[in-house]
């Protein structure tokens, strides 16, 4: 049978901390799923087995328990167990490392025995349950020998999911529907919304079991790059078009916003790049109504092109009275 290394799986030293082990999952989650991967038995199998190292090593108690078992899994293996149905514990001599009562010290698991040997059945590897699945028998048969208690519950699995927004979207917020193990779940999202955003949807993940709650969904957001709107924190820029005339002369250009058409005053003697800022006309902040970033215009004039021989003239003129000045 062979050994699953749990850590390499995940792709984290035997040291990381549960912070790295959780973002080394969701990393490896969104790559390999199954919506991604479509008839990919490959990555499928991939997945599972993601799934499978980070069920173990996102408990500590159970990351502990893998570490101290694994430690010993060859001198496991070369003890003969097969791992097979109704082999009990294949004759391996658990006092070894203080495993079974009359033989040795005695080895001390903390909490209940059902978080060793758990509920067979999962999906999970033999591997996986010969460890945390009743050691080849089923769970109850496997744990009599300990003074198994009662079965403990056991929260569902956590899932990962990405929805896609765009600018407009993230600004006054939006619903989608996820799939869910063949059930639709609406997701609303409010205005404010920003590109990396998690959200947690609790009790929306995998069932639990023993009477556990079900998992959650963790949610990222991402922000579709726009051509018109760039997003800067709460701030949105915009460049904006302006005819040579009005950035001379001043006046009312028309702006179209995220939040309608509006009237803007170009000052006289506007200058390409100049930058206009309208207070309070940016993103929503995320959960705090009524407070908004600034919208950003940066003004691009534009140069006429193909003058008429009348509108040469008056340029040359213009040109002349402003060297008079100097």
């Amino acid at each position: 049978m062979e050994y699953k290394d749990y850590y390499k799986i995940l792709g984290v030293s035997k040291n990381a901390s549960q912070d790295e082990i959780k973002k080394a999952y969701r990393k490896l989650a969104v790559k390999y799923h199954p919506d991604k991967n479509p008839n990919d038995k490959e990555t499928e199998n991939r997945f599972k087995e993601i799934n499978e190292a980070y069920e173990v090593l996102k408990d500590p108690e159970k990351r502990k328990k893998y570490d101290q078992l694994g430690a010993n899994w060859k001198q496991y293996e070369n003890a003969g167990f097969s791992g097979g149905q109704g082999s009990g514990f294949g004759g391996f001599d658990w006092s070894q490392f203080g495993g079974r009562p009359g033989g040795g010290r005695t080895y001390h698991f903390e909490g209940d025995m059902d978080d060793l040997f758990g509920e067979t059945g999962s999906g999970f590897s033999d591997f996986f349950n010969m460890f945390f699945g009743g050691m080849g028998g089923t769970g109850s048969s496997a744990a009599q020998g300990f003074g198994r208690r009662s079965r403990r519950p056991t929260k569902g699995q956590d899932l990962q999911a990405e929805i896609e927004l765009s600018v407009y979207e993230a600004c006054h917020g939006t619903s989608r529907i996820l799939n869910v193990d063949g059930q639709k779940l609406r997701i609303n999202t409010k205005p404010g919304a920003y590109d990396g955003q998690e959200l947690r949807i609790k009790g929306k993940g995998g069932k639990g079991s023993g009477g556990g709650p079900s998992g959650d969904i963790y949610l990222k957001i991402r922000v579709r790059p726009d051509p018109e709107y760039q997003i800067d924190g709460h701030d949105i820029i915009k460049e904006v078009p302006v005819d040579l005339y009005t950035a001379v002369l001043g006046g009312k250009i028309r702006v179209n916003t995220l939040s309608g058409v509006i009237n803007v005053t170009v000052p006289k003697g506007t200058q390409p790049g100049k930058m206009l800022r309208l207070r309070g006309k940016g993103m929503p902040w995320h959960n705090q109504p009524g407070k908004y970033g600034d919208l950003l215009l940066r003004l691009k004039v534009s140069i006429p092109e193909n003058l008429s021989a009348k509108e040469e003239k008056l340029f040359k003129e213009l040109k002349e009275l402003s060297q008079g000045r100097q």
